[in-house]
């Protein structure tokens, strides 16, 4: 399987419309990879909290079009990241998309766990509710987004209804990037999973940004990590590789606490 993660810099000079179709065109020349997957925000920038409001659109709007066609073109599974949604019948989210090769939508994520400590996004923007996965032809991917890293519960729901590749895309600020690095190897090992983190690059409102998106092994080996700036981050990998780890070190079934067991 090969995916190629688009670490992308937000340009404050470049509009919304621009940097769609910039990024579009960069879907588009991944034609022949199985997974193509975008960063957090990146229309707005993750730490542009006060264009969020201004910025967001409806679930179906520009960016689901463009994105939609980019796949459909590209022939590709596309994580379009995540855009902030506007709920006609409620607040803001952090909604992430994932298209089919066909161009449809297979699935929607609401970021469940929002950054900002009482300020930001944790006060802009909705909390989402459910844990989703996308079964490809190859494996079955839960979907996280950023700040959800630091939270291994909810990596071991997915786990739990069947995740064996994690996707993250993230606007992870450069200041905590050796937490980004640790915590997505910590996720690969603890849930004998591939991790794909989708990070940006440049800055966000002022914040730079880590860049360094990493591909984790279930072993917790990185297969490949990008450096700070605009980059493609290509690599292939083995999806039976996580049946393997976890039929020779089953650490999974020796789980206790939160598992339900037989009574009696």
């Amino acid at each position: 399987m090969r995916a190629s993660l688009l670490q992308i810099a937000v340009d404050e000079g470049e509009s919304i419309d621009s940097r769609r179709e910039r990024v579009a065109s960069l879907v588009r020349e991944q034609a022949g990879a199985d997974l193509v997957v975008l960063p957090e925000l990146w229309t707005t920038g993750a730490f542009a909290f006060e264009s969020f409001g201004a910025e967001a659109e409806p679930l179906e709007g520009p960016t689901y079009d463009v994105m939609a066609k980019a796949a459909s073109d590209a022939g590709v599974w596309l994580h379009a990241g995540s855009i902030p949604e506007r709920d006609p019948e409620g607040p803001l989210y952090n909604t992430s998309l994932v298209f089919s090769p066909a161009g449809e939508l297979a699935a929607a994520y609401r970021k469940i766990h929002r950054f900002g400590f009482d300020k930001g996004e944790a006060v802009l923007m909705g909390a989402g509710a459910e844990l989703v996965t996308v079964r490809l032809p190859e494996t079955v991917v839960g979907l996280a987004t950023c700040y959800d890293l630091r939270f291994p519960e909810l990596f071991r729901g997915l786990v739990d209804v069947g995740a064996e590749t994690l996707v993250i895309p993230a606007g992870w600020p450069e200041r905590r990037r050796a937490h980004w690095t640790l915590l997505a190897r910590a996720r690969a090992v603890e849930n004998q999973a591939f991790v794909l983190a989708c990070g940006t690059a440049g800055a966000h409102a002022g914040v730079p940004q880590a860049g360094h998106s990493i591909v984790v092994d279930p072993w917790g080996e990185v297969l490949a990590e990008a450096g700070a700036g605009e980059e493609v981050l290509s690599v292939e990998f083995d999806p039976a590789k996580v049946g393997v780890t976890r039929g020779r070190f089953p650490v999974l079934r020796d789980r206790v606490l939160g598992v339900e067991r037989p009574r009696g």
